[in-house]
């Protein structure tokens, strides 16, 4: 069981690469996709909307699914449905034609999400400690190398190859890893109360799910816009866009290796808290960058305060007692994503007319809001390591 739970870590640990090499490599598309099609910030946010209103519509019924039929086999399904979905949408000749498919991958991309995480608590319970912080770590890794090596790729091979490209090793990489993912049966009292487990009536849960929200929100703003901002308004090369996410998720990667560690010894109340604190102030130095690189270190710093939020909120979700982790994270998650439902147009419009230093401010306090609630993510130190 010990051998077969640590492949099953490590199973997870590529599912999350995966998903976040796939946002990562999504970045520096935006600001081509925008030259490409002569598209503004405003209408920019309304066609990458699409990808929060699919993710959000589909986490509906995620934690259903995955109660029905365990977190392996549907992880799987969402993950072979995902892949594909990012060459359709960066390949489409016209905005307009890009639209299904910018929707079904945030579908996909979220169902695949809530899996992913279900199964990890899964392993956690195999192995007895904590990995949640770890395992996204590694969509933080995946969408380092994804948004780093993208923007390169791009300039070096073109966006349509940069897309193919990464469907292929996303593909190769889910090939090897399916094999030994973890098997977390259905859970029968889900199965049988499907009603009453698709929203449970439990209020912290809510309450996670609107700190993930103010916690994602941020992370959005960076994934979509970081590129845009530095682009427009920095005068930074194609290179330069892809590092202003890349750096942000690298240094998410490198803080969330050690986040289980951090949060075992320190609790999950005080990590969350100066996780906010330090993210704030990332925004902070974005918001007043006199140029490209502080702006990218900017991004950098921020990735480092935020990269423990969210894990903190799901593990707290997803160990939640009585409750399959599939229900109690698919709540929260699919508040958060509604973040990413929200923010990109908002972010867009409001960028569009009052620049995105003045956004990015804003957007810092809403960590700080996240740090005032903090003591209701104590629930996440049930695992201990």
């Amino acid at each position: 069981m010990d051998r077969q739970a640590n492949l099953g870590r490590w199973a997870v640990a590529a599912l999350f690469f995966i998903n976040g090499f796939n946002m990562g490599a999504w970045a520096p598309q935006i600001p081509q996709m925008m030259e490409r099609h002569g598209l503004k910030s405003g209408l920019m946010g309304v066609l990458i909307v699409m990808i929060g209103l699919g993710a959000v519509s589909a986490m509906m019924f995620a934690g259903k699914l995955i109660a029905h039929h365990g977190s392996r086999k549907m992880v799987i399904v969402f993950a072979i449905c995902f892949i594909p979905m990012f060459p359709l949408m960066v390949l489409s000749p016209s905005p307009w034609i890009a639209v299904p498919f910018l929707f079904f991958y945030g579908a996909f991309g979220g169902c695949m999400d809530v899996a992913m995480n279900a199964n990890a608590v899964a392993v956690e319970r195999h192995l007895g400690r904590a990995i949640m912080s770890s395992s996204h770590g590694f969509w933080s890794l995946g969408g380092f190398i994804g948004g780093a090596l993208g923007g390169r790729a791009i300039e070096t091979f073109g966006y349509d190859k940069q897309a193919l490209g990464v469907a292929a090793i996303c593909t190769v990489v889910l090939l090897i890893a399916s094999r030994f993912i973890v098997n977390d049966p259905p859970h029968a009292e889900d199965v049988e109360k499907p009603k009453a487990r698709m929203f449970p009536r439990i209020p912290i849960l809510y309450m996670l799910g609107a700190m993930a929200l103010f916690s994602m929100i941020p992370e959005g703003a960076v994934l979509d816009w970081a590129g845009v901002y530095v682009k427009t308004e920095l005068n930074a090369n194609i290179t330069q866009q892809g590092l202003a996410f890349g750096l942000n998720s690298g240094a998410m990667a490198m803080v969330r290796f050690l986040g289980d560690a951090v949060r075992n010894r320190f609790g999950a109340v005080n990590t969350l808290r100066a996780s906010g604190v330090i993210g704030a102030a990332g925004l902070l130095i974005v918001a007043m960058a006199p140029n490209s690189a502080v702006a990218i270190a900017g991004f950098a710093f921020t990735g480092i305060g935020v990269a423990n939020m969210v894990p903190i909120m799901f593990s707290a979700a997803g160990n939640y007692p009585g409750l399959p982790p599939g229900s109690g994270i698919a709540t929260t998650t699919m508040i958060g994503y509604s973040g990413y439902l929200v923010a990109p147009s908002v972010i867009g419009f409001i960028a569009e007319h009052v620049g995105f230093r003045s956004t990015f401010g804003a957007v810092a306090l809403l960590l700080l809001v996240v740090v005032s609630l903090a003591r209701n993510a104590a629930s996440a130190d049930g695992v201990k390591a």
